[in-house]
């Protein structure tokens, strides 16, 4: 098998699949962290000892399902396996709106959507107004 190497943790073989020496690494660790041998691993997965050993010495990549049975036997995320993180739970991602204090589009938008006459509606406008000011780009 011919292998390129791309970086210190992604090799491209002959048959254009990458292999992630982090993810063989990630398997092996995860697997021996429960004491499970090859063999009983390979069933839990569903694929053969012989696939299972090369995943883990990196030899071949494995499938996105198989990746997914792993992450779901040992309640990890795919980040973790990826080695995108060290949490075994993942990495939050936390989305943040764009939303400038002064944005003329947003303040009218909340004059449409509120009846300037209502005591009520007056004063829900003034707290959204007051949120979206605290919203710092």
């Amino acid at each position: 098998m011919n292998i390129i190497l791309l970086s210190d943790k992604i090799e491209l073989t002959d048959k254009g699949v990458y292999a992630l020496k982090e993810v063989a690494e990630r398997l092996r660790s995860l697997r021996e962290s429960v004491k499970l041998s090859q063999v009983k691993m390979a069933e839990i997965v569903g694929v053969k000892q012989s696939s299972l050993n090369r995943y883990e010495l990196n030899q071949t990549s494995p499938t996105f399902e198989t990746l997914t049975r792993y992450a779901d036997y040992f309640d990890v995320s795919m980040d973790y396996i990826f080695g995108r993180t060290d949490n075994p739970q993942g990495k939050l991602y936390e989305y943040k709106p764009k939303i400038e204090q002064s944005d003329p589009q947003m303040k009218k938008f909340v004059e449409m959507c509120f009846d300037p006459a209502s005591p009520m509606n007056a004063r829900l406008k003034e707290t959204l107004l007051q949120m979206l000011g605290e919203v710092k780009v």
